[in-house]
């Protein structure tokens, strides 16, 4: 119900990678910010501001280019101006010379952190964090967190809201704003105080609105995993009310790192292979001790040369098993493929990719219960990943797969899944939604997939956990389907890639 009610925002959200996203937001706010300080609102001059932009943007990007070539790293260059733009908005503008040293020195480490301050290529701390708590402990200055004046505070609540629902982590956001007001709540208990006074303090006239949704949620550094994100953003709450937040969350990426894979892999392609006419796979030499669960994703980067606006990273889902000795990611490419795609359809054997921050809870259940999985078009992938896992392992789970395309042609790993069906009795029923286009040999169903298909093949459905992977159309409309079929929400698990387009 809630993504239904949400469905005009995620269709324009759809348009917009995560980091485009979060580019423009932080854009948005500095222009409020020039305009308020135009009006001397506040406590700075336009003149202040606009030099402190420039100087902060010149250095992370004079810096980024000499650490790029050093470590000869495939970088994002939208992050470089992101980390840019968050560090004009915290430290305060001024033409003075320990702002301005403070400022260069902030903008130098929060680049070099990315590489130097790294492990399996994976940078550990957030870099504006790391950035402006250096600096501030050899007295260098120290941020001011200006972003969070209360003029600034609808404009940084509206677009927060935009980048949590974007990349679907409102659950890391509540439990820090939870943890940080039970914090006070419990001080002003033991030392009585004027508990009011200090959560309106606390949420109303400070950054804390801009901290969580622009830092908190910075993914490289943060938990994949649910439980340990949430608990992740509990600690970070209970320590931003002692501590400045900058330090809270350096602890927090400490602890994410401990908990979680952080690791960045160069992978090679071995191979191209053309699936369908619009659908390739993508075939990556595997490093050794590489671990993952099926169904889970990588965050890709290729070194582009024309970036369009959606930039040169994308998450995939990991079609191959981890059973299988290469890495294999299945991927659709449309008519007018974004700049991202054409490098990567232009790669030639042997060049090399950067992936990096797995992630993702869609993988299958330790426990054996009867599962349902339905996949849309190259949301496939996960299933593939999973239901070639089980072949390689001789695993037998009662599972019925429902596989939908708008064709014949379209129908990918076909071979995997007869497989599975003649050894394991793992059913696929497939569909096709182009009923004006489907030959006379099809013995599946035509036309949507809907509640009498799941019916007839799936009688006991509502005792089964269903898993949905496809365009996010199609996952929230199946999810209603559902839901009025009188399935728990809690039996619905859907695929979600932070961030893609």
């Amino acid at each position: 119900m809630i993504d239904k009610l949400f469905k005009p925002l995620d269709d324009f959200l759809n348009f917009v990678t995560m980091y485009r996203l979060m580019l423009y937001y932080l854009i948005i706010l500095w222009f409020l910010a020039l305009a308020l300080s135009f009006l001397n609102l506040l406590p700075f001059t336009p003149v202040a501001l606009i030099f402190s932009t420039v100087l902060i943007l010149l250095t992370c990007y004079i810096s980024n280019i000499f650490f790029e070539k050093v470590f000869r790293a495939i970088t994002n260059f939208e992050s470089t101006y992101i980390s840019a733009l968050i560090l004009t908005l915290i430290i305060t503008p001024s033409i003075n010379a320990q702002n301005i040293q403070f400022a260069i020195a902030a903008g130098i480490i929060s680049m070099a952190s990315k590489y130097i301050l790294a492990l399996n290529k994976k940078h550990i701390f957030n870099p504006a964090a790391i950035g402006v708590l250096i600096p501030s402990l050899f007295s260098f200055g120290g941020a001011s967190w200006w972003a969070g004046a209360p003029l600034m505070n609808i404009a940084v609540l509206l677009g927060g809201v935009l980048i949590v629902r974007k990349i679907q982590r409102f659950d890391l956001v509540l439990s820090f704003l939870l943890f940080h007001a039970l914090t006070i709540i419990f001080l002003s208990v033991v030392n009585p105080m004027d508990i009011a006074s200090l959560l309106m303090t606390s949420f109303a006239t400070s950054s804390i609105l801009f901290f969580a949704s622009v830092m908190l949620t910075e993914p490289s550094t943060t938990p994949p995993a649910r439980k340990f994100r949430v608990f992740y953003a509990g600690v970070i709450g209970m320590l931003s009310f002692f501590q400045t937040f900058e330090l809270a969350l350096i602890v927090g990426n400490i602890f994410s790192y401990i908990f979680s894979h952080k690791e960045k892999l160069m992978l090679k392609l071995k191979e191209r292979i053309k699936l369908t006419n619009d659908t390739y796979e993508f075939v990556f030499s595997k490093e050794q001790g590489f671990l993952y669960e099926p169904g889970q994703y990588l965050e890709w980067t290729i070194e582009t040369k024309k970036i369009d606006r959606r930039g040169n990273r994308r998450f995939f889902t990991i079609a191959s098993s981890p059973t299988e000795k290469d890495l294999k990611i299945g991927i659709k490419v449309y008519d007018r493929p974004s700049s991202f795609k054409n490098t990567l359809m232009s790669l030639k054997l042997g060049d090399k990719a950067l992936a990096g921050n797995l992630a993702g809870d869609f993988v299958l259940p330790k426990e054996t219960k009867s599962l349902i999985f339905v996949a849309g078009g190259i949301g496939i992938t996960p299933f593939r990943s999973m239901i070639k896992y089980l072949l390689d392992k001789n695993i037998k789970r009662q599972i019925v797969l429902y596989y939908s395309n708008k064709n014949e042609d379209e129908i990918v790993y076909k071979d995997i899944f007869d497989e599975a069906e003649r050894k394991l009795n793992i059913k696929t029923v497939y569909n096709l939604t182009d009923i004006n286009n489907i030959g006379a040999q099809w013995r599946g169903y035509k036309g949507r997939l809907n509640e009498e298909i799941i019916k007839k093949e799936s009688p006991e459905y509502k005792n089964s956990i269903f898993y949905l992977s496809g365009p996010h159309a199609m996952v929230v409309g199946f999810e209603d389907t559902l839901l009025k079929m009188g399935v728990n929400s809690s039996q619905v698990k859907k695929d979600f890639f932070p961030g893609y387009v």
